[in-house]
C-alpha cells in the first residue's frame, strides 16, 4: 500500500518538549543511567520513561540516544519527547540523529548545546503516516543490527565459558578418565605441561610490514572494551607501530585502555599472508604451541589481565605494561587432543562473529546513507519500504 506523505516546516520547539537531566547520586540499581556518551551506569530509580537523550556538554555534545523504557538522564544531558501525542518518537529519534546537533554547540571552554538554541532549529516534518513508515524502514536496519549484536555476544560468551571450563577448571570432555597430578600450579591433568606464557605465546613477534604504500592501520579506538571485534580500520602509509596478521591478539599496554578491557582478535585481513600495523600501545600476542583462539580467550581472562596490570609502571596516567610480566604468568598447557577439539569448536564461532560484524557494518552503512535521503524526502518512502519489510522478516 502506497503511503501519502506530506511535509511541513516546523521548529524543534514546536515538535518537542525539553527536560534537563539530573545529577546521579547512586550508581547501583536496575535502571540505565545515560550520560552524553550513552549508558554510563545503573540507578535504583528512574526520572524518565520512553525518551530521547541528547548529550548537552563536552566531547559527546550533540549525541543522540533513544530509550523506550525507564531511565535516568544525568545533568550533562537534555531529554526530549514528542509535544504532540500523534508524533512518533522513533521518527523523531532518527530526525535528531540526522540533524548533527553538535554543529549547534557554543561554549568557549567546551562544546555546549542549550534548549534555547535547539528549540529554534527548523526541520521538515512529514505527516503521521510518513513518520510511521520512515521509522519502520530505518528501524528494520537497527533491529537486524541489534539481533546480530546479541548473537555475537552469545558466541563470545560461549567461547569464554568453554575456555574457562576446559583450561582453568579442567572440565574438558572425558576429563573423568584423566588422572590429576600435582604440579607447581597445583593439581593439573596428567599429560599437561606447566609453561610460562612466553613459552606458549610469542610476545610482539617480528613481523615485516613494508614502509611503502597504503596499508590497514588500527588506532587504539578500533579495539572494543568487551569483545574481540575490531572496527574503523584506517588506511595509512608507513609502518611505525605494532605489526600483526590474522590470528594475532592485540592487547592494550597502556592505562586506562588495559583496565577498560581493550583487546582484539585480528581476522579482518584478506588472507593469512597479509599484514597490518597499528598503535604503538598494542602488545601483539601470537600462538606458538597452543592455538590463536586460546591466546585471545586467555588474554581476556581476569587472571591474565590482573598479572599485566600489576606490572604497569611509569608516570601517573601514562603507565604501561612491562613485557617481563608474561614470563611470570604460568598456564597448564593441554596435550594435543583437547586443544584440537577446542579449536574445532571455537574456531567456527570466531569466524561467525567476524561474519556477523561485517553484516552489521554493511547494514550501518546502508542505513546511514538512507537516513538523510528519507528524512529530507529525497527518496520516496515507498521506494525503501519493500526492502525494510524483507529485513524485518529476517529478525522475526
Amino acid at each position: 500500500m502506497r503511503v501519502a506523505v506530506s511535509w511541513s516546516m516546523r521548529t524543534l520547539g514546536e515538535v518537542l518538549d525539553f527536560y534537563n537531566g539530573k545529577a546521579i547520586k547512586s550508581d547501583e540499581g536496575g535502571f540505565p543511567v545515560y550520560g552524553s556518551n550513552g549508558i554510563i551506569g545503573r540507578s535504583p530509580i528512574a526520572t524518565q520513561h520512553d525518551g530521547i537523550i541528547i548529550g548537552r556538554v563536552g566531547a559527546y555534545c550533540g549525541s543522540v540516544y533513544y530509550c523506550p523504557s525507564s531511565f535516568w538522564a544525568t545533568d550533562n544531558t537534555i531529554v526530549v519527547k514528542p509535544k504532540v501525542a500523534k508524533d512518533k518518537i522513533a521518527f523523531l529519534y532518527y530526525l535528531l540523529r540526522h540533524l548533527d546537533l553538535h554543529r549547534y554547540a557554543g561554549g568557549a571552554a567546551q562544546p555546549l548545546v542549550t534548549q534555547t538554541i535547539l528549540k529554534q532549529v527548523e526541520v521538515s516534518m512529514p505527516n503521521r503516516e510518513g513518520q510511521e513508515r520512515i521509522a519502520y524502514i530505518l528501524s528494520a536496519y537497527d533491529d537486524l543490527i541489534e539481533n546480530n549484536t546479541r548473537r555475537i555476544k552469545i558466541l563470545e560468551d560461549m567461547a569464554q565459558m568453554l575456555y574457562r571450563e576446559w583450561f582453568v577448571n579442567f572440565r574438558f570432555p572425558d576429563h573423568e578418565k584423566v588422572r590429576i597430578v600435582e604440579s607447581e600450579l597445583g593439581p593439573i591433568p596428567e599429560g599437561w605441561t606447566v609453561k610460562c606464557v612466553t613459552d606458549a605465546v610469542n610476545v610482539n613477534p617480528t613481523t615485516k610490514v613494508p614502509k611503502e604504500g597504503v596499508k590497514p592501520f588500527l588506532p587504539m579506538g578500533s579495539l572494543s572494551d568487551n569483545s574481540m571485534l575490531i572496527r574503523d580500520v584506517e588506511e595509512r602509509e608507513g609502518n611505525s607501530g605494532a605489526k600483526f596478521r590474522n590470528g594475532d591478539t592485540l592487547f592494550a599496554r597502556i592505562t586506562p585502555c588495559l583496565e577498560n578491557g581493550k583487546t582484539g582478535f585480528v581476522q579482518f585481513l584478506p588472507c593469512d599472508d597479509a599484514v597490518a600495523f597499528g598503535s604503538t600501545e598494542f602488545i601483539v600476542l601470537r600462538s606458538k604451541t597452543v592455538c590463536a583462539e586460546y591466546v585471545y580467550l586467555m588474554a581476556r581472562s581476569s587472571e591474565f589481565r590482573d598479572n599485566a596490570i600489576k606490572s604497569m609502571s611509569g608516570a601517573s596516567g601514562r603507565q604501561r605494561v612491562q613485557e617481563a610480566c608474561f614470563a611470570r604468568f604460568f598456564i597448564a598447557e593441554p596435550d594435543t587432543s583437547p586443544l584440537d577439539r577446542f579449536k574445532a569448536i571455537v574456531s567456527p564461532m570466531f569466524r561467525l562473529i567476524h561474519s556477523l560484524n561485517l553484516k552489521n557494518e554493511n547494514l550501518r552503512t546502508t542505513r546511514d546513507l538512507l537516513l538523510p535521503k528519507l528524512i529530507s524526502g529525497e527518496i520516496p518512502v515507498d521506494a525503501a519500504d519493500d526492502h525494510a519489510s524483507e529485513l524485518l522478516e529476517q529478525t522475526a
